[in-house]
């Protein structure tokens, strides 16, 4: 459940960004959710994978909610720095309105 919670969150953080950079609200709101899911999948996986390698069995024994929070700053972190990237591109572009640009073919 608090998967589900995190994911809605992450949504609407990228959909009211793109709605005030004038973007398309719902692809970038899809883009954030599945940012968060494949970087806290993919940090998980790997987790799992370097655990078996490195013989830390413990690791194993551990209920399925501590698991889940292990992947969970991977996942939140990712979602933070494409959202800063796409922040800083899009305020950092000028946009000239139309009949203002100096080379308008008009001398």
């Amino acid at each position: 459940m608090l998967g589900l919670l995190i994911i809605y969150w992450v949504g609407k953080w990228y959909f009211t960004l793109a709605e005030k950079h004038n973007k398309s609200k719902w692809l970038y709101a899809v883009l954030g959710a599945l940012t968060y899911i494949i970087f806290y999948l993919g940090s998980s996986f790997l987790i799992g994978i370097i655990a078996a390698l490195s013989g830390a069995d413990w690791i194993f024994e551990l209920p399925d909610i501590a698991l889940g929070f292990i992947g969970l700053p991977f996942g939140l972190l990712a979602t933070w720095a494409l959202r800063a990237i796409l922040k800083r591109q899009w305020e950092n572009t000028l946009e000239v309105p139309e009949g203002e640009l100096l080379d308008d073919g008009e001398i």
